[in-house]
């Protein structure tokens, strides 16, 4: 268990992602919630400057925080501010909340590699926020994709290959 870390990102209604990123090599749990914002215990219908964003549990020997973040960049549209697909609002920003000056300086560097590979028509404007706490989502936006596999999501691999 030693090995086992958490990420905490935001990129858009956080079933999507979170149905993505469950079958990734590595990941041992996801959790959706809510992260930096203003109020403790948020709900879906009240979470003030709140991200929907998801909790990822990985085993640091079989995934790295850099390529969490590179499949992280394939998955939504990290270009547009407040926005994804038809989500509008800040709790769709994206964003990585850093735990340390470590996780900080590899999404500088990822966000770096992302936008010098011009496979995005504009620059990143991807938050970096430092963690606060994360908040889960009630029970039942949990696994929704994998209770309502038709249910909305505008999250899906748009390039095949890595940035990293």
């Amino acid at each position: 268990m030693e090995n086992y870390k958490k990420a905490y990102i935001a990129g858009g209604c956080f079933w999507g992602m979170e149905d993505l990123y469950r079958v990734r090599p590595g990941i041992t749990d996801t959790e959706v919630g809510y992260i930096g914002g203003e109020n403790d215990h948020p709900t879906y219908r009240n979470h003030p400057g709140h991200a929907e964003g998801i909790e990822i549990t990985y085993d640091s020997k079989v995934t790295s925080f850099k390529e969490i973040l590179d499949y992280f960049f394939r998955i939504h549209n990290p270009t547009t501010i407040d926005r994804q697909g038809n989500d509008l609002g800040s709790s769709y920003r994206s964003a990585i909340f850093f735990q340390n000056d470590e996780e900080k300086k590899d999404a500088e560097e990822v966000i770096k590699i992302v936008d010098d590979s011009n496979k995005w028509e504009g620059k990143v404007v991807t938050t970096l926020e430092p963690y606060t706490t994360f908040w889960p989502a009630e029970p039942e936006h949990q696994d929704y994709l994998v209770r309502k596999p038709n249910g909305y999501t505008c999250h899906f691999e748009r390039f095949d290959t890595s940035f990293i």
